[in-house]
């Protein structure tokens, strides 16, 4: 069945050709990427990603005509997931990118924008009885710059990192800094547990800003749940009593593996039921 997609003010079908060859999107990556969550046609979290995109595109330098605002796009994407059937469950991939030109002769700043969705299953928003399988990606490194804790459109460690996790046949990889410690996860923000204590890679270790990342903090801050923000190495994930991942889309997943390590999962569970649960269902 034939999809649609949205582009700079009109629904396309998703087979459309969009940008040519002179774009700086495929010339330099020159933009940035939101993945957001519709949930019984509402955008879960919007506000905080819409704080995160906006934040990314003026730090891009991106210049934003008066129309370009959340309301706006938060209106764009959920009359796209209406128009594809999607509204109960989806995952939306918005992207920005500048337009024509070389690397000192942008034609303009002007934000194009490309909006699509994709139908989730059920299972999308259940608990992983099953541990995730865990690996650790060292060909790639991630930067610690101020580009580090943005969803941008240059994701080659990650692109490297995912086809590592597909050939090992893992369910995600752990993503190593400049300087050889934990930034995060190809598709996933990491979490650790030790000793009843939650530990996370701070920013300045270069991982992206997950939405739910900062939405399990938020919770942990308000629970009273003892949380640090801090550097993290192999040794501490050998160490750790559990591990977790995080994303916008399945909330949490505990893993189970780590090379030969295995781990529990009573505070990540824990954690899904009283934090997740209420995100992903909430009463009416």
């Amino acid at each position: 069945m034939s999809q649609v997609l949205f582009e700079d003010g009109q629904f396309y079908r998703d087979d459309k050709l969009l940008i040519g060859a002179n774009s700086r999107a495929i010339r330099y990556g020159d933009g940035l990427f939101e993945t957001m969550k519709v949930n019984k046609g509402s955008i879960q979290l919007a506000d905080w990603h819409f704080e995160r995109l906006f934040s990314g595109l003026a730090l891009l330098q991106f210049e934003c005509p008066s129309y370009f605002t959340p309301a706006y796009l938060g209106d764009k994407i959920l009359q796209l997931a209406h128009r594809n059937g999607h509204s109960n469950l989806a995952r939306i991939r918005l992207m920005i990118f500048r337009g024509n030109g070389g690397l000192y002769d942008t034609v303009s700043h002007f934000p194009h924008h490309v909006i699509q969705c994709w139908s989730l299953p059920p299972a999308n928003h259940q608990w992983n009885e099953n541990g995730l399988v865990l690996g650790i990606h060292r060909t790639a490194h991630k930067t610690m710059d101020v580009l580090a804790n943005t969803k941008s459109n240059n994701y080659l460690p990650y692109v490297l990192g995912a086809l590592e996790v597909k050939k090992e046949k893992w369910n995600d990889a752990v993503v190593l800094n400049a300087f050889g410690r934990v930034a995060d996860c190809t598709i996933a923000n990491l979490f650790l547990v030790k000793d009843g204590v939650l530990y996370t890679p701070a920013a300045s270790e270069g991982p992206v800003l997950g939405i739910m990342r900062r939405y399990i903090l938020d919770y942990c801050r308000k629970a009273g749940l003892p949380f640090q923000e801090t550097t993290i190495n192999e040794e501490d994930l050998q160490q750790a009593d559990e591990i977790f991942l995080t994303n916008t889309s399945y909330g949490i997943r505990w893993v189970g593996s780590l090379g030969d390590r295995k781990y529990t999962n009573s505070f990540s569970a824990r954690l899904y039921k009283e934090a997740i649960q209420p995100l992903f269902h909430p009463k009416n």
